[in-house]
């Protein structure tokens, strides 16, 4: 399996591709990433160093891999942030060119704008990017809950309203979506739910809610949820395998007290997670 993944990446720690990347990898994947910035470090930490690289530079790359002739062998494409309107019509440009190449291959798209608490965190003219152009043009998104209402213009205060977000994000053009963070009323204060939607069916699954505060998991959560998906074509199966690798990770980072997600130290959480949890029909 070829995944190509572009996405922001960082020298120092764990986001964009330098979170999605490993984990896929550790399934047996091949992954040619293309990085949209080149930071030190998240910008989480206050400061940082490194470029942001515009959009005829990822089309270059693509261009490169394009003329190795290998286009035709790429099975998904996965992007996270999007720095700009014209990094995202690049990535769209090169969605087009794999499916010209493979019209089976998956697009993953994790529309990243921002967060409950935070609010909208992207640069202004990316959250309508990612509802008017990226979101349709995808196959699979990963929204969090903030994300969800948003494209759907649906506030989520209940399961039903969750599944009537998904379905009508779904109606705009991607036929798998993700919730990866979902709290409603039937939430235990404890607990922290995921919803899949696919094929006008539902899956919950509900995990410990743990306590820490990182970046970067929910770009490995995107290309978790990818891979498991494009294998086995189910997002119920998907979701039960994508979550509890995540919950693994997230749990020994939180027993850690580290502030960097523990990528590489709990790396067979990705192959062999310590815990599952039921997927539930809903």
């Amino acid at each position: 399996m070829n995944v190509l993944s572009i996405q922001s990446h960082v020298a120092y720690g764990h986001v964009g591709n330098a979170s999605a990347v490993f984990p896929m990898q550790r399934l047996g994947v091949e992954v040619w990433a293309v990085h949209t910035v080149q930071f030190s470090n998240h910008t989480g930490y206050g400061a940082w160093r490194g470029r942001v690289f515009d959009g005829p530079a990822i089309e270059e790359l693509v261009e490169g891999i394009a003329e190795r002739g290998v286009l035709s062998s790429c099975d998904g494409v996965l992007s996270g942030y999007m720095g700009s309107a014209d990094i995202g019509t690049a990535i769209l440009r090169a969605v087009a060119r794999v499916r010209e190449a493979n019209p089976a291959a998956l697009y993953c798209c994790d529309p990243v704008i921002g967060d409950i608490g935070r609010g909208v965190f992207v640069r202004p003219g990316i959250p309508e990017f990612m509802r008017d152009h990226a979101v349709p043009a995808a196959d699979i998104i990963t929204p969090n809950q903030f994300e969800l209402d948003y494209l759907s213009g649906i506030e989520t205060r209940t399961l039903a309203d969750a599944k009537a977000a998904v379905a009508a994000v779904q109606a705009s053009g991607p036929k798998v979506v993700l919730v990866t963070s979902l709290h409603t009323e039937e939430t235990p204060d404890d607990s922290i739910d995921m919803l899949a939607g696919a094929g006008g069916q539902f899956w919950r699954l509900r995990t410990p809610r743990l306590s820490l505060s990182v970046n970067g998991a929910g770009d490995a959560t995107a290309a978790l949820f990818l891979v498991h998906y494009a294998r086995s074509r189910s997002a119920g199966e998907a979701l039960g395998a994508a979550a509890a690798s995540i919950y693994g990770l997230l749990r020994r980072t939180a027993e850690a007290g580290a502030r960097e997600i523990l990528t590489v130290a709990a790396q067979e959480e990705f192959v062999a997670p310590s815990r599952t949890f039921p997927v539930e029909a809903v």
